[in-house]
């Protein structure tokens, strides 16, 4: 019985020292993003996302470990965190953009639907009749233009709306100034 007990509760050290040490990871995680990064949760990409689940995987993992100090745990993250400015930096460059960052796609031109863009987006065509209702279009016929953007989401420009491009032509031309690109 003891030892079931011991496996909820070993002592109220261990849980203050975990307690401290993942107060200490946060504020250490949350003065190296502030100093990094600048963009909101909204605007992660897929790589942005990846390297927040990182930090929280390091953050909980080591707030737990009890041969894990928190200057092993603070030094994972800062590296962590550090990496990740390099390459955010590194997306100036159109090469490293496109190895980071999924391509904008173009699913509705002039209100015809691209069903090889929406497959490759992994969207069915339920998932996009429900992004243009919620942007007040009952069909793609009344749609100049949808685009799937490197965040996941879907933009979306009316009939009466002339796109925000380089190039009207080919929105998607990352070559063009990288209008499109982010």
């Amino acid at each position: 019985m003891r030892d079931l007990l011991l496996q909820f509760f070993d002592g109220w050290r261990p849980a203050a020292y975990a307690a401290v040490k993942a107060f200490a990871l946060f504020v250490t995680a949350a003065t190296a993003f502030r100093l990094t990064l600048r963009r909101t949760i909204a605007e992660f990409t897929p790589f942005d996302w990846v390297t927040g689940v990182a930090v929280g995987a390091i953050v909980g993992r080591t707030a737990t470990a009890p041969h894990t100090s928190w200057f092993t745990g603070a030094a994972a993250l800062v590296a962590l965190i550090a990496a990740h400015d390099i390459v955010a930096r590194l997306r100036y460059f159109p090469w490293v953009r496109r190895l980071v960052d999924p391509p904008v796609r173009v699913l509705i031109r002039d209100g015809e639907l691209d069903v090889t863009n929406l497959k490759r987006c992994r969207l069915t065509r339920e998932d996009l009749d429900a992004i243009l209702r919620q942007h007040g279009h009952l069909t793609p016929a009344s749609v100049r233009l949808a685009l799937f953007e490197t965040k996941g989401v879907v933009s979306v420009l009316a009939d009466a709306q002339a796109p925000a491009t380089a190039n009207p032509a080919d929105p998607c031309d990352r070559s063009a100034g990288d209008a499109a690109g982010g």
